[in-house]
């Protein structure tokens, strides 16, 4: 028996039915190393990858080691730049790098997948303004097409996703976490598209992800159920991120099939498509492939650290769309929980604002390795 061939073909066939079930598989991880070693090549080559997301905690962990980025952090001490335009200069080389390797499976797709997403930096996740500027820089800076801009869907978001579509700059809409600001960051999306329209940009060239975030969600409310501690309560555990993503699905299929999508979907315009982000299993007690086999749906992208990736590539169960046809469960699924007195409203803004603080928090850290890092080969260039 040849056994590479064999685990070659077990590999495929979990994430090729995923991928036959129209689910764009990205990775949520991107380094210099797994650039520059060809891992991030051969997952695109093996592992059906079509796609990159990247996060502050993602830099703060690539950059913050500091391997691969050696010589880059002592040329830019020798120029003496700020730590931002370090930061900045370093995410930005990376990302334009996976975006080149990715460039064949953006055009092949006509530009639905091949991606790449780097973040506004998120401590200006409250300014509107700001991010709306720091958005077009990004454009700028790694200026390829198939750059998505990921932009935090606070109140202070909303219209800045609106006017980057409006300019035709993609858009990765992160940290969504409730129904409610998920239906207002679709509908910044569709005024963002009107107004491209509206100054004469085709539309066929602006893409959107809504990155709906799901093992946070049972984290969260697990915890609270497990405070409660009944049988009813206990029962409950493990179903709420997957019950509100399968609303968060079916309000997807509302919007985008609705009269207002009408007329932009005639103008050649991409449905902004759901995203599963957090779907690394942190609870031990749960399958390590909780969140893909739960969440197969048409149209709708699951980014995923390598070792769901990995998990699902070994034995993932694929076995066809677990999402549409579950939302009377869901919502009952939700409804019992609100029935034990945890608040959906409450744990979902809690959520919001520790997601935004926790990349804050790993932002000031990468800042502050790298202002560490040019402060030393300043020193050792003198």
């Amino acid at each position: 028996m040849n056994t590479v061939s064999t685990e070659a073909t077990a590999t495929a066939g979990a994430l090729k039915r995923l991928s036959d079930e129209g689910v764009s598989i990205w990775l949520d991880d991107l380094s210099r190393k797994r650039i520059e070693s060809g891992n991030l090549a051969e997952l695109i080559a093996n592992k059906n990858v079509v796609g990159v997301t990247t996060n502050p905690s993602i830099f703060q962990a690539a950059i913050g080691s500091g391997e691969g980025y050696e010589e880059q952090l002592a040329d830019l001490a020798v120029r003496g730049v700020t730590v931002d335009e370090a930061v900045r200069m370093m995410t930005t080389a990376d990302v334009r790098a996976a975006a080149d390797i990715l460039r064949p499976v953006y055009d092949a797709t006509e530009g639905r997948d091949g991606r790449v997403s780097i973040e506004v930096d998120p401590r200006l996740a409250h300014d509107t303004t700001a991010t709306i500027a720091e958005a077009r820089q990004l454009a700028w800076l790694v200026d390829r097409p198939n750059v998505m801009i990921k932009i935090p869907a606070t109140e202070a978001g909303l219209p800045a996703i609106t006017e980057v579509i409006a300019q035709g700059i993609s858009v990765n809409v992160t940290l969504i976490f409730s129904l409610e600001r998920y239906r207002e960051v679709m509908d910044a999306y569709i005024a963002g598209l009107e107004k491209a329209a509206a100054k004469g940009l085709g539309l066929s060239a602006i893409h959107s992800v809504a990155s709906f975030f799901v093992s946070r969600v049972d984290s969260e409310i697990d915890k609270r159920l497990a405070a409660i501690g009944t049988d009813p309560a206990l029962a409950l555990k493990g179903r709420a991120a997957l019950a509100n993503a399968r609303l968060a699905y079916e309000a997807y299929e509302h919007v985008f099939s609705g009269d207002r999508w009408t007329a932009l979907g005639g103008a050649r315009a991409n449905k902004q498509r759901p995203l599963w982000a957090s779907t690394g299993v942190k609870d031990p007690a749960y399958k390590d492939t909780l969140y893909v086999d739960e969440l197969v749906a048409p149209g709708t992208v699951n980014t995923m650290p390598e070792a769901t990736l990995n998990a699902t590539a070994d034995h993932g169960g694929i076995t066809g769309d677990t999402v549409s046809g579950g939302y009377a469960q869901a919502r009952a699924d939700l409804a019992a929980v609100e029935a034990l007195g945890i608040s959906y409203d409450e744990v979902v803004t809690r959520l919001e604002d520790e997601g935004v603080a926790k990349f804050e928090v790993a932002w000031q850290d990468l800042l502050d390795a790298v202002q560490k890092s040019l402060g030393s080969k300043g020193a050792d260039a003198a």
